[in-house]
Order: C-alpha cells, then structure tokens, then sequence
C-alpha cells in the first residue's frame, strides 16, 4: 500500500477532521520513530495513517476498535503481523497483549498526540511551534491535564528502549514538522 492509498482510506472512513488530523499527527511520529528504531518509515507511517479507520464506527464500543480496519487493511494486501500490530495499539479493549515492536510504537506514537495537542491548546498562540518538551512532560504530570491520555501508554516507550523524555521530544518535533496540516 501506498501512503497515497492510505491517505485515500483515511479520507474515506474518518470522517471527522479531528480524527484525520490524529492520524496524520500518529503518521508523522511513526515515520519518526521508524528513523530511530531502524525500521521501514514508509510502512510505519503508513500504519500511522490506517490505525483508526473504524474508530468513528466504534467509539461507544471499543472491544470492536480496529476489527473492521483489519478486515479492509487484510483485503488490501497488509501482513499479518501489522494487522497484529494495530490491533495491539487497542490491546487493553481487546483483551490481548501488546508485545510487537511497531504495536508498542503505534500505541504510544498515537497516545501522546493528545498530550502534545492539548499543549499547545493552552498556549497563548495556540501553535505547536510554541510546544517544549518540558512543558508536554510537566503536564504528563498533572493527572487532571488531558484526562482521557494514558500515562501508562505513553511510557511504554521505554519498551522501545527510548527514554520518555527522548521520546516526547521525537514526538513533539515530529509534530511539528506537520504542524500546517494539523492547523496547529
């Protein structure tokens, strides 16, 4: 699959611009991560990109996230073991570890999206560019601060062998390399 089909699902089954701009947000820090893990960037990102195709469809039953995207993603031609891999990014809904490399990376790649995004929200120019690394990990902190974005997740990272703070930094300029098309 090309990124150019990916990008063609992710416009035809996430409706929501919000949810588009996660993905692209997950895309940017799976290419990211690829780069420093060693791995394949175009494949990663493109799982990135894919991740949540039926999210819209399932989010008031999340034991069902990511079964109607395997479904397609299997149809399209995408290995067995990144089809393991998306579904291990909702492991906990699904009752399943989380146990291969690109799986840890896409779950905590697309968790501190939120983190990041809800950052720069409470910044006055309300910019990515405007994000630290600091103030994201000061906030991580703060368990009232974006609520809904697992901590736990997020620190996976270090499963990764990547220190938290190397990996938010990673995340945050991955972000914002993208930052236009986030409208951020």
């Amino acid at each position: 699959m090309t990124r150019d089909e990916a990008l063609a699902l992710l416009h035809e089954h996430a409706r929501a611009e919000n949810l588009r701009k996660h993905c692209l947000a997950a895309e940017a820090i799976l290419r990211a991560l690829a780069r420093r893990l060693g791995e394949d960037e175009a494949l990663w990102g493109i799982v990135g990109l894919v991740h949540d195709l039926d999210f819209e469809t399932t989010a008031t039953a999340p034991a069902e996230h990511t079964k109607a995207t395997v479904a397609l993603l299997r149809e399209k031609g995408l290995s067995d073991a990144t089809l393991q891999a998306i579904r291990e990014h909702n492991a906990e809904a699904l009752g399943i570890p989380r146990e291969s490399r690109l799986g840890i990376a896409l779950a905590c790649g697309e968790t501190v999206t939120g983190l990041i995004v809800a950052t720069a929200l409470v910044m006055p120019d309300k910019k990515l560019a405007s994000v630290q690394a600091n103030s994201v990990l000061k906030r991580m902190k703060k368990k009232d601060f974006a609520r809904n974005v697992s901590r736990e997740v997020i620190a996976e990272c270090e499963r990764l062998r990547i220190p938290l703070e190397e990996f938010v930094q990673l995340s945050l300029a991955a972000m914002q390399g993208v930052a236009g098309d986030l409208g951020l």
